[in-house]
């Protein structure tokens, strides 16, 4: 009698543990991945070459970092979290079924760079400001919420807190409801949550203060932006980037 085959090793198990790479756990997405490194999850789609997006496999291997040998400044972005998997609610991948083009990473090869590395000095001189007028309702806490959230009527608008590209602009993530995330460059995301109406579109660039949607309550008992900054993927709180009112 023989055995049965051998199991098929999950696509990239060679890298299982390595920087720069990421292990899916149950309950995972892409959407929630690209949040938890601070990348795009087109991005982590195209360099982990995933003919379906949508399809990912606990214990798959998933490159989080650019490859060497289209590098674009990036690499440190997500060493750190790479592999810190978190357990999370079972989603669908929405919106964004079209290739991330070529340029929307790179900074162009002129003397003029990208509005989202414009600044002089580190990564963290972003000179955030406030995403909403309202008044605070909820702060930072790393267990039971990530970011701030702002008091406001449905269809105040919601700014970008500093420029950025849009890397995420959908309802595909359990809890936020109507999602806008901003990437401002390897170092910072922006997420905001709850919205009535996104105004803006994946790979758009974005300007500090620009509105990119109008407060709601999807995914909410409330009306209020829920507004969260990570650093290399980490929630950090906000009152460290955000301007004193």
């Amino acid at each position: 009698m023989s055995s049965s085959a051998a199991p098929k090793p999950l696509p990239g198990a060679e890298n299982a543990g390595k920087p720069g790479y990421y292990t899916v756990r149950p309950g995972d997405t892409l959407i929630r991945i690209g949040l938890e490194t601070g990348q795009s999850w087109k991005d982590i789609s195209r360099w982990s070459n995933l003919e379906n997006p949508n399809l990912i496999e606990v214990g798959q291997v998933l490159r989080v970092v650019p490859p060497a040998s289209s590098s674009t400044g990036m690499t440190q972005s997500a060493q750190s979290d790479s592999g810190s998997g978190r357990s999370v609610a079972p989603v669908v991948v929405a919106g964004g079924d079209t290739a991330a083009p070529a340029t929307a990473t790179p900074a162009p090869a002129t003397p003029t760079r990208p509005a989202a590395s414009a600044q002089t000095g580190s990564d963290d001189d972003l000179g955030f400001i406030w995403p909403a007028s309202g008044s605070l309702i909820a702060g930072f806490d790393e267990v039971r919420n990530k970011g701030y959230d702002i008091a406001g009527k449905a269809g105040d608008p919601v700014l970008a807190a500093a420029d950025g590209r849009v890397v995420y602009a959908g309802a595909g993530l359990r809890g936020y409801g109507n999602l806008v995330i901003l990437k401002h460059n390897n170092t910072y995301l922006t997420a905001y949550a709850h919205n009535q109406t996104l105004l803006v579109k994946e790979d758009q660039s974005v300007r500090k203060g620009q509105k990119i949607a109008e407060m709601g309550s999807t995914d909410a008992d409330r009306v209020k932006l829920h507004f969260e900054v990570r650093r290399q993927g980490k929630p950090v709180d906000p009152s460290r980037y955000l301007p004193a009112r």
